[in-house]
């Protein structure tokens, strides 16, 4: 099946190719040495689809306008990140299983991430109502965190995303942002003003909300910052921002 899958994403690219090559090439007789510098590279990245590999393999040997051309210019399916999840069953939670392993063989030289979920354990997980109930079950089963999370945690690895919180007296809302992501951007993300608009961001850190317990005791204990827009969000901030539109 991943060999069909990778089959079928590698000939898109290549069709991807073929049609920007076309039209670079015209401009490329004309002598433009942008382009006939372009029409290199897509032609390198031709022979390397061609060879049965996927685009994103070449990302480590690629320059940042290689790495561009890649994943944004060209937006080639087979150079976006990776993660294989296997659905094994109980037996196979702990090791894998024979299907597993082959697939982490096959794979290795993507240096890719291999996960393994029992959809089994995670359909029953879903039908308990407590969370004590929830890590019971999965302390008797020799696991840690259900496998969904696992899943989320390695999505946000793989896609480079952090979450920060916000927490108000009805409700607490968790946000997704690409790490590096500065606060203005962040706030941007709950609403379009809270970014046009920006003034500060309030921030408390989850290990000292942990350890505090509420706001009003972090505030005491001067744990709240008062950061600017150059303020690169942390994952896990509980965040507070002040806007004026």
């Amino acid at each position: 099946d991943k060999e069909i899958i990778d089959l079928e994403l590698g000939l898109k690219d290549l069709e991807t190719i073929e049609k920007r090559i076309d039209k670079v090439a015209r401009a490329a007789k004309a002598g433009i040495k942008s382009e006939v510098q372009l029409l290199e590279s897509l032609n390198q990245i031709k022979a390397h689809l061609e060879s049965g590999k996927a685009a994103r393999l070449m990302l480590p040997n690629l320059d940042p306008d290689g790495v561009k051309l890649l994943t944004k210019d060209l937006s080639l399916l087979t150079a976006k990140p990776t993660l294989y999840v296997c659905n094994v069953d109980e037996a196979g939670m702990q090791g894998g299983n024979a299907h597993s392993e082959a697939l982490k063989a096959a794979v290795a030289h993507e240096n890719a991430e291999v996960i393994l979920i029992c959809a089994g354990i995670e359909a029953q997980i879903a039908e308990m109502e407590s969370e004590a109930e929830q890590q019971e079950f999965l302390e008797m089963m020799g696991l840690e965190v259900p496998g969904k999370n696992i899943l989320i945690h390695a999505s946000y690895s793989l896609l480079d995303l952090i979450t920060y919180f916000t927490a108000g007296e009805k409700e607490v809302r968790a946000w997704t942002v690409r790490r590096g992501a500065k606060a203005p951007e962040a706030a941007g993300v709950i609403h379009s003003d809270f970014e046009k608009g920006f003034i500060r961001a309030e921030v408390i850190k989850y290990n000292d909300f942990l350890q505090y317990k509420s706001e009003a005791k972090v505030k005491e204990a001067g744990k709240m910052a008062v950061e600017g827009k150059e303020y690169v969000v942390v994952d896990g901030d509980i965040m507070h921002f002040r806007f004026n539109v």
